[in-house]
C-alpha cells in the first residue's frame, strides 16, 4: 500500500508542477539574460527539453534504483540535503502541536463530556470559533497579540536548540494545532457523552460502583478507539498543514521549502518533500490499526472499530 500511495502521489504532484505556469529556468538564471550557449547547458542538465513522461521516468528511475531524490533548482543542492537540514524543524513543531492536541484537545474533550453547565457550554463555543480559525489567521493574530504588543514570544526563527527552540515553537504550534485541537475536543466529547448513555453503564451506577470506576473502565476505554482515530488522522494533517505556518513565522523547515520549490518549479524538492508527506500519512493510519488493536483485541487489524 505505502508504494503504491508513493507511486500515484508522485505522478499526480509530477503532472500538477507540469502544468503549472512558470518556467524554472528563470529560477536558475536568478532572473539574468544568459547565453544561448548557459541556456541550452542548464535545460540539458535539469531535462527540462525532455517530455513529461520521459522526465517522469528518469526521476522515478533514480529513486528506485539509486535512492537519488534529484538536484534542487532553488537551493542548489541534492534533495536528500534540503530534506535533512529541514525536516527536524518540522518535525518538532509538529510534535509540539500533536502534544498540545493530546493534553489540551482530548482532556478538555473528556472534561466536558462528563459535566454538563456552564463549562460544557463554554468550551463548545470557544471551540467553535477556533474550528472555523484558519492557520494563517491564527498565525497572524498571535504574532500580533503574543509577541508585538505583549513581547511575550519571539516572533521569527527556530531558536538555538533547547528552551530557546521551544520558546520560538510556541506560538507556531498554538496557530497550527489550534482548529485541529477544536476538532479533536468535540469529537471526543461526543464519544464520551455516547458511551454514558450506554445501557451497561447506567446499569454498572445503578449498582453502586463508583463512578470514576464506571467512567475509567467503561466510558473513556470504549471512546477512545473513535478518538484515536481523529487525534491519529489530524496530527498526520499537520505535516501538510505545516507549511503556511512556517512560511509566517519564519520557519526553516519541509513546508517552507515545499512552498519555495513550488512557486520555482522545482520538481525535484516538490517529489521528494510529497514522497516524506505521504510516506508519513501512510505509516501513520498504520500505526493507528495497531493502536486499535492493543486497545481492543476484538477489533482486526487493519480494520475499524464500528
Amino acid at each position: 500500500m505505502l508504494v503504491a500511495a508513493l507511486l500515484v502521489s508522485s505522478f499526480v504532484v509530477f503532472a500538477s508542477l507540469d502544468l503549472a505556469p512558470g518556467d524554472p529556468l528563470s529560477t536558475l538564471s536568478g532572473g539574468r539574460t544568459l547565453p544561448p550557449e548557459a541556456v541550452a547547458q542548464l535545460r540539458a542538465q535539469y531535462h527540462l527539453d525532455d517530455g513529461f513522461v520521459e522526465r517522469y521516468v528518469h526521476w522515478l528511475g533514480n529513486v528506485v534504483l539509486h535512492g537519488d531524490l534529484g538536484t534542487s533548482i532553488a537551493f542548489r543542492e541534492s534533495v536528500t540535503s534540503v530534506i535533512g537540514a529541514r525536516i527536524g524543524t518540522t518535525i518538532d513543531l509538529v510534535l509540539y502541536a500533536a502534544l498540545l492536541i493530546i493534553v489540551f484537545g482530548v482532556g478538555l474533550g473528556v472534561l466536558s463530556g462528563l459535566r454538563r453547565g456552564l463549562l460544557d457550554s463554554s468550551i463548545v463555543v470557544l471551540t467553535t470559533v477556533f474550528a472555523a480559525v484558519p492557520s494563517f489567521v491564527a498565525a497572524i493574530v498571535l504574532l500580533s497579540v503574543f509577541s508585538v504588543n505583549l513581547g511575550w514570544l519571539p516572533a521569527l526563527g527556530g531558536g538555538d536548540g533547547g528552551f530557546d527552540t521551544v520558546k520560538h515553537l510556541t506560538l507556531p504550534a498554538i496557530a497550527l494545532a489550534l482548529s485541529a485541537m477544536a476538532i479533536v475536543v468535540r469529537v471526543t466529547r461526543v464519544a464520551v457523552r455516547t458511551e454514558l448513555g450506554r445501557e451497561h453503564v447506567q446499569t454498572a451506577v445503578s449498582r453502586g460502583i463508583p463512578y470514576p470506576q464506571v467512567v475509567r473502565k467503561h466510558v473513556l476505554r470504549n471512546a477512545a478507539i473513535p478518538v484515536t482515530t481523529v487525534v491519529g488522522i489530524t496530527i498526520t494533517s499537520l505535516i501538510a498543514l505545516s507549511a503556511v505556518v512556517e512560511r509566517a513565522f519564519s520557519l526553516d523547515g519541509l513546508g517552507a521549502a515545499l512552498v519555495q520549490a513550488a512557486l520555482s518549479k522545482d520538481f525535484a524538492v516538490v517529489q521528494g518533500i510529497s514522497l516524506v508527506f505521504v510516506a508519513t500519512f501512510v505509516v501513520a493510519n498504520a500505526v493507528v490499526d495497531l493502536l486499535y488493536a492493543f486497545m481492543d483485541p476484538r477489533v482486526a487489524m487493519g480494520s475499524r472499530a464500528t
